[in-house]
């Protein structure tokens, strides 16, 4: 199955009194390159959330957020911090003492001072609030990758399409050249004639050489490799996986076969040709820098 590096998933679930929320984006990259931003309180969550992401993604930018929210009453107790209280209130009745000023203390007032409760909250289980999390995570993943999936159908449908244009042109370069060796083969004997008309030369030997040049134009290696390499594309195609990277080298040795047919020859037919050829190796290009 082919991916795309761009995608979403999203998964919201409760576990043990709280409401856990997965969100993961991605992007175009040439490697992986994962995030994982969480609550501070469960830092200690990432890296396993991040091997998952590992484990189901090849490349892209991935951007993994995850909200924790409690949804129960959770195993607080808030208590009295008596020694700070007390210093307090002495040192507020000092106050009204030697400076004359109206003793107001009251509990409300008490509250606002620093300190003044002590709040403990039972010990986290970590290991637990990993697998609660990492569990979460996996749903997000599963629909980001099925997002990922359809995405990928579409861009292998697309390149093939543009494959079978650029077939179409090989067949007709492949048409196309046969004549353009005779054409050329009769222009540089006629050539070779009219230089030498004057000078005696085996009439065999203009032959052989016209043939020699007219070799040179033939196209026929590169229209086979390029058959070769659309094969090979159709193959990776059907392999799925990874093949990112595979496609972009293959894409480069097609253009490379495109520029060497432009570059045979000096015939106005066989460079319309190329230039399509080329046109739709280009937006080849451009779907495939979206595949992992």
């Amino acid at each position: 199955m082919i991916h795309s590096m761009t995608g979403y998933g999203r998964a919201v679930r409760t576990l043990n009194g709280r409401e856990i929320t997965v969100e993961l984006r991605s992007v175009n990259n040439r490697f992986l390159d994962c995030t994982v931003k969480l609550p501070r309180a469960f830092s200690y969550a990432e890296d396993a959330v991040k091997q998952r992401v590992k484990a189901s993604v090849a490349r892209g930018k991935v951007d993994v957020y995850i909200s924790v929210n409690a949804t129960a009453d959770e195993n607080v107790r808030v208590s009295l911090n008596r020694p700070v209280l007390e210093g307090y209130l002495n040192a507020l009745r000092t106050i009204a003492t030697d400076y004359g000023v109206r003793d107001d203390i009251s509990a409300t007032a008490l509250a606002c001072f620093p300190e003044v409760f002590v709040v403990e909250k039972a010990e986290e289980d970590e290991e637990r609030n990993t697998a609660d999390l990492v569990s979460v995570a996996e749903e997000a993943i599963a629909a980001y990758n099925a997002m990922r999936e359809r995405e990928g159908e579409a861009l292998a449908a697309d390149v093939r399409a543009h494959a079978a244009v650029i077939l179409s042109y090989v067949e007709k370069v492949e048409a196309r050249s046969p004549v353009t060796v005779r054409e050329y083969c009769a222009r540089l004997e006629g050539k070779l004639r009219e230089v030498l008309e004057n000078k005696a030369l085996d009439e065999s030997r203009i032959v052989t050489e016209a043939a020699i040049f007219a070799d040179k134009i033939a196209v026929d290696e590169e229209t086979v490799r390029l058959r070769s390499h659309l094969s090979q594309l159709e193959a990776l195609l059907c392999e799925g996986g990874a093949i990112g990277r595979k496609l972009d080298f293959l894409l480069q040795e097609m253009n490379r076969e495109a520029n060497t047919i432009g570059s045979k020859g000096n015939d106005l037919e066989q460079a319309r040709n190329v230039v399509q050829i080329k046109a739709e190796l280009e937006k080849i290009r451009e779907q495939i820098q979206n595949i992992e």
